[in-house]
């Protein structure tokens, strides 16, 4: 739309923040309609019992796994086009265990929808963090606090939260060394065409641990959730769909560089991290989060892996242009 032309970056001319639109008729809206009706009240009610009660329950990680696949089915998410950068179709299952996300990895995935922390939860069980623009500390969160966070205005703040409930991605590698990491280093979701600037979160890897920059990309195109708060709209384009393709695109693994070359600046994590004093913690809040050029580029490889991935483009548009936009968007429907 051109009344929103000034949210376009200039160097791509990408629109990320426009929800995306499928052609759609009227003959077509009365199976929609039906199928909508049907799939509702299964899926929030499965939804809910796995929430509230199965999520908390002392079950084996297989069987966690598998009520969420069963969660993904229910609208109709059927076929997951998996593929690892630089190798052939058919070869998978040839392809060592390093080559995927495992134990004390960390993945830096794009962030579109809520249906993005359900797959990666369906196939990975990571623990999830949301980043922030201006810290390398994280907020760690539940798999219902980060499918909250794909359509939550929260993801338009600046800030993040008091200091006490943040951490760093080096001190959750340290306190749960079985488990993947997931990261969103845009902070806020996007319509998939374009990869906001990376949060420096990503800085406070380790330099032994393994970054895995991964894309999600979904056909249709339009359940990504670029605008905070439509619930309603996501719902009905998700659930009133016969069918969803998941493609899946995860890079080589990465390091952080920046680690070996700084020493012991802020890219080095270890498990005393977790008990950093809230005053450090708020001193590096209002430094700004800035970077050096070495940490610059590993930030860069990030979002660059991303992009090719996701055949989408690096653009310069950040939270503070989404805030932006969102309340323009809003003026503009009102």
């Amino acid at each position: 739309m051109e009344k929103f032309s000034q949210f376009r970056d200039r160097g791509s001319g990408v629109s990320p923040f426009l929800p995306s639109k499928t052609p759609s008729s009227i003959l077509s809206a009365t199976p929609r309609v039906f199928l909508f009706l049907v799939r509702l009240p299964l899926f929030l009610g499965f939804a809910t019992f796995y929430f509230l009660l199965l999520q908390h329950l002392p079950l084996p990680t297989v069987a966690r796994k598998l009520f969420l696949w069963c969660l993904l089915a229910i609208p109709g998410i059927w076929w997951v086009d998996l593929q690892l950068d630089g190798v052939k179709r058919g070869s998978l299952s040839q392809q060592p265990a390093s080559r995927v996300p495992h134990p004390r990895s960390v993945i830096a995935a794009n962030f579109t929808s809520p249906l993005d922390a359900l797959y990666l939860a369906a196939v990975f069980d990571p623990v999830f963090t949301i980043s922030y623009p201006h810290t390398r500390k994280v907020r760690r969160v539940g798999l219902l606090g980060a499918m909250w966070a794909a359509l939550s205005p929260a993801q338009l703040s600046l800030d993040p939260p008091s200091p006490e409930n943040l951490t760093d991605l080096g001190a959750l590698l340290a306190r749960y060394p079985d488990r993947v990491v997931a990261v969103f280093p845009e902070c806020a979701t996007t319509n998939g065409k374009g990869i906001l600037p990376p949060s420096p979160s990503v800085l406070a890897v380790p330099a032994d641990a393994v970054i895995f920059p991964l894309s999600m990309r979904y056909t249709p195109p339009d359940v990504a959730t670029p605008v905070p708060g439509a619930w309603a709209a996501f719902l009905w384009k998700l659930l009133s769909r016969p069918t969803h393709c998941i493609r899946v695109r995860i890079a080589e693994g990465m390091y952080n560089s920046s680690v070996a070359s700084n020493g012991a600046g802020h890219g080095s994590s270890s498990a005393s991290s977790s008990s950093s004093s809230v005053t450090a913690v708020e001193r590096e809040l209002s430094s700004g989060g800035s970077v050096a050029a070495e940490e610059q580029r590993v930030l860069d490889r990030v979002a660059d892996a991303l992009a090719r991935l996701g055949r989408a483009k690096r653009v310069g548009l950040t939270v503070a242009d989404k805030r932006e936009f969102v309340e323009a968007w809003n003026k503009a429907r009102r």
